[in-house]
């Protein structure tokens, strides 16, 4: 009978020890507490619990674009480096073949330089020949599909971080096998859907820039200043009125410079902050690399504006007083929220291109219900009536039985 009590003692200390480990220890031993304690262990799935369901499409020419207006940009600095002459740079189509850029004019005896820049500056592309001194520098093939495949692989991991971030429990998010470049996204109990798809869908693409000038109430206006024609160099950007008095409720225009002093890719972390006027604000750190970027522009360009460009939009515009380093802050009428989420979407990563959806569709909870409910009412019955079974067929020896298999089943 001692050995037996010590047997007892210790296969009630096992089973107390793994229910805890199981079911966590209740904050509250209520019924409540009980069931709070159970939901918040096991996590259920889109089809039990209910919640979102998306197909997500990546608009992987805005990558290829990013990387093809760089090249310009690097094309351009080089040929003016080198001394070789052209008449335009151009992408003829961006929105079906962002990959393909012409350059007009350049003199014959100079083709060979212009080559050899394209073949050391640019090994992604290739270069070949056409009418009139002109040339057609195109991204090879294989970097297209590179590229393309690993825009779609950087949102899910992106998605994927933003979602995280969020508390989202068990949620789905996988390349959807279905279409092409396209993403399957499952958010079960979301309770805010609408701010989800914000976040997820928000390129949160910084970047800093040289603002050539503004603000202009209107394109119109922007184009008259420059004789109806931009710079090769230069774009329109929409952004709000900022630190004037022209617009003050809608919109401006912004002449701001294609390429870029540093990006999103150059950030280290972000964090919510307060600016000199105690309104919200996002503050940011560059990378050591980003730093040197950023400290090298800023050094030649003392004087000049600097715009500060979110997801294609001008937030900020100030002066350059002096060279600086590797931190600034973004303000633009931002909320407390907005500044938590846009802290959030800068630190997890900036989308590499746009999404669109294809399908969402809300799942409620209730089909899941029933079958929990179905489930659990079934492992009840079936236990109750094993064990009255081993009672009836086995009598006492069959509460040996019942108690071996109550511990196996647990």
């Amino acid at each position: 009978m001692k050995n037996l009590t010590w047997k007892l003692v210790v296969i009630v200390a096992i089973l107390v020890f793994f229910l805890a480990g199981i079911f966590g220890i209740p904050k509250d031993w209520s019924g409540k507490g009980l069931l709070a304690s159970i939901t918040d262990r096991i996590h259920l799935g889109l089809d039990l619990r209910g919640g979102t369901h998306l197909i997500l499409q990546v608009q992987v020419n805005d990558a290829v674009n990013v990387d093809s207006d760089n090249a310009v940009a690097r094309l351009r600095e080089d040929m003016r480096t080198r001394k070789i002459n052209y008449s335009d740079i151009t992408k003829p189509d961006p929105a079906n073949h962002p990959e393909t850029i012409i350059v007009k004019g350049v003199p014959p005896e100079q083709t060979s330089d212009f080559k050899s820049i394209v073949t050391e500056r640019l090994p992604d592309y290739d270069v070949s020949s056409g009418a009139e001194n002109s040339f057609t520098v195109a991204m090879k093939a294989q970097s297209l599909a590179d590229l393309k495949n690993r825009a779609v692989s950087q949102a899910i991991e992106t998605i994927r971080n933003r979602i995280d971030a969020l508390g989202v429990s068990e949620p789905v998010i996988q390349e959807h096998g279905l279409g092409q470049y396209q993403i399957l996204v499952q958010l079960p109990g979301v309770d805010d859907p609408a701010r989800v798809k914000e976040i997820m869908q928000s390129t949160a693409m910084l970047e800093i820039k040289q603002s050539l000038g503004g603000p202009y109430p209107s394109q119109e206006s922007a184009l008259q200043s420059k004789g109806g024609v931009l710079p090769p160099d230069a774009v329109l950007m929409p952004g709000k009125s900022i630190g004037s008095t022209n617009s003050e409720n809608g919109e401006n225009w912004y002449l701001i410079s294609r390429s870029s002093a540093v990006t999103g890719r150059d950030l280290r972390t972000a964090e919510p902050t307060r600016d000199e006027n105690g309104q919200p604000a996002v503050r940011f750190i560059l990378t050591g690399d980003g730093g040197r970027k950023f400290y090298s522009f800023t050094s030649a360009h003392v004087g000049d504006y600097l715009a500060v460009v979110l997801d294609n939009k001008v937030q900020e515009v100030a002066v350059i007083k002096e060279a600086i380093h590797d931190t600034g802050i973004i303000n633009g009428r931002f909320t407390d929220q907005q500044t938590q989420d846009l802290s959030m979407t800068l630190r997890s990563g900036a989308l590499p291109a746009g999404i669109k959806y294809l399908e969402e569709r809300t799942v409620g909870p209730s089909l899941g219900a029933d079958s929990i409910r179905s489930g659990v009412r079934a492992a009840v019955v079936g236990m109750i009536a094993v064990l009255a079974f081993m009672l009836i067929y086995y009598r006492w020896a069959g509460v040996n039985a019942d108690i071996a298999r109550s511990r196996i089943g647990i």
